[in-house]
């Protein structure tokens, strides 16, 4: 079963002293390491911060554009992991080894199922 690791975490303006971006990099670099060795890994990424993001809405059958996040959280999607697991504990298990704590404060990691067994493809679902 794949699932996707969706990471959340806290967001400063001024961004991370280099020493706890340091340790949160190398963190995430273990676990990627790691399971790219054991072979779950299907993809890993940071995302840029929330004041680049761009919210798209249909109303009316025309696209309403939104400069930054839709939701005001205190928390944001920082990145994500795709892996390959046999179950939820073993997801479970992979979501815990993953850093979240940014600016002296812990995020979390939430597990979703993907439903298609590969990805859509640009000639239908793989």
């Amino acid at each position: 079963m794949r699932y996707m690791l969706l990471v959340y975490s806290t967001e400063s303006p001024d961004g991370l002293d280099a020493e706890e971006d340091a340790r949160i990099r190398a963190g995430h670099g273990q676990v990627i390491e790691e399971a790219a060795r054991k072979g779950v890994l299907e993809g890993a990424e940071p995302l840029a911060p929330t004041r680049t993001a761009t919210t798209v809405r249909v109303e009316g059958g025309k696209a309403l554009v939104i400069d930054g996040p839709f939701a005001e959280t205190k928390e944001h999607l920082a990145g994500y992991y795709i892996i390959d697991c046999e179950n939820l504990d073993e997801a479970i298990e992979w979501a815990a080894m993953i850093p979240t704590a940014c600016k002296g404060s812990e995020g979390c990691i939430e597990i979703r199922p993907l439903l298609l067994a590969r990805p859509y493809t640009a000639g239908g679902n793989g």
